[in-house]
């Protein structure tokens, strides 16, 4: 059976009754799609966040993986199919490059270890700047011009890990102008948007800390 055949019977399923695996079908064959580009300016969602819309048919002439690597270049994400009340799927900037980087959109992550970074008194953790891996040139590279644009020229990152397993991205709160505890979340799922989702952000201080690494 042919993709578009594949993707056709993917996308008649209901919304209501897409779950998981439907998920995993659809993200498994639609980078050998062909989208047809709705729009040829990049739209701004809901979150704020830059999209180019595409719709997957009979006349899409455009293959997903050359669209795919050209929103990689300019930090873009994707939706497909925007008609009715809901896209039928939206991918952020975080999986497209996570799809050029490692080939799938979205990497198995130890969900029993969200939501638990802390870092105590006296508590040994491994330091150190972010790979090239972890947090491509290019990536690097759209974040700082995001965060230029909302006029945070100095942004500070550092790499940590208790166990050189499991690692969180730090984000320097001086850095970013040392914004109070309830912004916390909203910078965080903001950038979350940037990178892969089993990603682990954290903002601390750098006080007591060593050298932090510009982004």
């Amino acid at each position: 059976m042919s993709t578009h055949l594949n993707m056709h019977s993917i996308l008649q399923r209901p919304q209501e009754s897409r779950d998981d695996e439907w998920e995993k079908a659809f993200l498994l064959i639609f980078a050998e799609s062909r989208l047809r580009i709705l729009e040829e300016s990049p739209q701004q969602g809901p979150d704020g966040m830059p999209y180019l819309m595409v719709c997957v048919d009979d006349e899409g002439t455009e293959p997903a993986a050359k669209v795919l690597s050209w929103l990689c270049e300019k930090g873009i994400g994707l939706v497909v199919n925007p008609f009715g009340t809901m896209p039928d799927y939206v991918f952020t900037f975080g999986q497209i490059w996570n799809f050029k980087e490692r080939g799938v959109f979205n990497s198995e992550f130890d969900a029993s270890r969200l939501g638990q970074f802390k870092l105590e008194k006296g508590q040994k953790v491994h330091v150190g700047e972010p790979s090239k891996e972890y947090l491509p040139d290019y990536v690097r590279e759209i974040l700082r011009a995001f965060f230029k644009n909302i006029g945070k020229d100095s942004v500070k990152i550092i790499m940590m890990s208790e166990d050189q397993k499991h690692y969180d991205l730090c984000l320097s709160l001086e850095s970013l102008g040392s914004p109070e505890k309830h912004e916390h979340r909203g910078i965080l799922e903001t950038l979350s948007w940037f990178l892969p989702g089993h990603y682990s952000l954290a903002m601390v201080t750098e006080k007591g800390m060593p050298d932090f690494y510009s982004l």
